[in-house]
This record gives C-alpha cells, structure tokens and sequence, in this order.
C-alpha cells in the first residue's frame, strides 16, 4: 500500500505537514488539495501545536498544477467550470493558513513553482536550503496566477518585481529570493533539515501569546493607519503583560537565565475593555 501524498507528523510542539509526491516533485493531484486542507484543520483543532512547517518530501517543495491533467481537460473540451475546483481547492487551502494562529513556516527544500511557489508564499516566514528554486511560471503555459500569489507577492517584492516574475515566468535562485525579500533565509542544501528544525525550535520555546499577538498585528498593519497599529500594539501589549510569560521574561533578564516560557496564549478579547485617556505634553 503506497504512502498518502499529504502527511502529517508532530515533533514535540511542531506540527509538520509534508507534501509526499516526490516522484513529481510533490506536484498537487487528485484529491491532494483535499487531503491538504483537512490536514490544516487537524493542525488548527491542535491545542498544543506552538508551530506549522510545510515542507516537501525528496528534492522538490512543490512544482504546482498537474500539468497532465490540465492537458486532459482541454483535449477533452472542457470549460474552465471543470478547473474551477481546483482553483478554489487553493483559495481554501491558503485561507486557512492565512487564519491559523500559531507560526507557519515553509521549509523550502528545492523547486516551488506555480502554485507551489504561491503555497509557500502564503506562509508567515520562508526558509530555503540552498537548492531551493522559485517560479510564477503560470505565463508558460497561457495561465494567471492563482493561489494568493497577487496578494502576497506584491506586498512581499513590490508590484514591479511581482509583473517582472509573473510576466516572464523566470525561475529564481535562493539568492535571489533571499535579495526579493520571498525568503528570510537561506541554508546550505546538506545542513537544511537541520537548520530549520533549529530556526523553528526557538520559535516553539517562545512565548506564545507574543508570537500570536506579532502575527495578529504585523498581518493587519498594512491596511491600518498609524493610531490604528498603536490601539492593535496597546491591547497586544496588554495581553502579553496579563501572561505569566512575561513575568517569566522579565525575571530571566534580570537573573541572567534562560526563560522557560510555558504559559497557555491570551486572548485580548478575555481582557475588560478599558477607556485609555492620552496625555499629551
């Protein structure tokens, strides 16, 4: 019996979904999206899952669409109401990663194309080994990009570096993502499983209603003006001061310690809403 193409495992309060195709370079087929989807509720219904890694099994992260079938469907005439399904296969796929709290965090482990590449754009933070390729290769084959990527890549590199990727569909380096801004790190191809298990244990040793309230207000803060982001900053900030953890904190500063944060997440709307009077000099 061959082995589901989406698992999903846990190492201690990392939760990891891997996309298991590597035969095609973890390419999205039949019923994947689905299987994927339903693994990102598991994660979501988690409450002791502090961190999300999605990575691709073998050399590849994910090269996108399965071209074939693409070929099939129009050979067979079909309208676009038979792709349809697939488009809004990853419009749930990316929401959801969009709503889940905690850190997501794509390993990129080697090629992210099409759609694969807008998957893992639509995480909080990208790490790629170094043999990790990236490309909005849509205009190839007459497509539009799907998945998120107009929303994120702009804000990501800008609108004209997303036209240049999406116009020519030229496949781009670790390198020079990294210079893009589309991944925050790159590590060498033969250390990468262990550096991004590295990278994502500090982030699950964290405190976690910090990460969660950072998440919450850095997300929302480009369609918010300035006052907008400082009342977002206060009731975070009110959160994380109502946590142990920051007692923690604080107290491992001035002790020259290690914290050990190990407190359960506040939410800001379990605080007494409170009328703030600002004194101006």
């Amino acid at each position: 019996m061959s082995e589901p193409n989406i698992l999903v495992g846990v190492e201690g309060v990392v939760a990891v979904i891997k996309l298991n195709r590597p035969d095609k370079l973890n390419a999205f087929t039949g019923d994947m999206r689905e299987r994927l989807v339903e693994a990102l509720d598991h994660v979501a219904a988690d409450r002791e899952a502090r961190v999300l890694v999605l990575t691709g099994a073998g050399k590849g992260f994910c090269s996108g669409g399965d071209i074939q079938h693409m070929v099939d469907l129009k050979s067979r005439g079909k309208g676009f109401d038979a792709l349809e399904p697939l488009v809004d296969a990853g419009r749930a796929i990316v929401t959801r990663l969009a709503a889940l709290e905690i850190p997501v965090i794509a390993a990129v482990n080697g090629v992210a194309a099409g759609a694969g590449m807008n998957l893992a754009l639509a995480c909080d933070v990208r790490l790629a080994s170094s043999e990790a390729r990236f490309g909005e290769t849509f205009v190839k084959i007459g497509l539009h990009p799907d998945w998120g990527g107009t929303y994120h890549l702009t804000r990501l590199a800008g609108t004209a570096a997303a036209l240049d990727l999406c116009w020519t569909g030229e496949v781009i380096d670790a390198d020079e993502a990294l210079r893009l801004g589309l991944v925050q790190r790159v590590y060498p191809a033969k250390s990468f499983a262990k550096d991004w298990r590295e990278y994502v244990a500090r982030l699950a040793a964290a405190p976690v209603t910090s990460l969660r309230a950072a998440k919450r207000t850095l997300r929302a803060a480009l369609g918010r003006t300035l006052e907008q982001c400082l009342d977002a900053e206060s009731r975070a900030q009110a959160a994380c001061w109502a946590s142990v953890d920051s007692t923690e904190g604080l107290a491992a500063f001035v002790e020259k310690r290690a914290a050990s944060f190990t407190a359960e997440p506040i939410e800001e709307d379990t605080l007494a809403p409170r009328t703030v009077v600002r004194h101006f000099e």
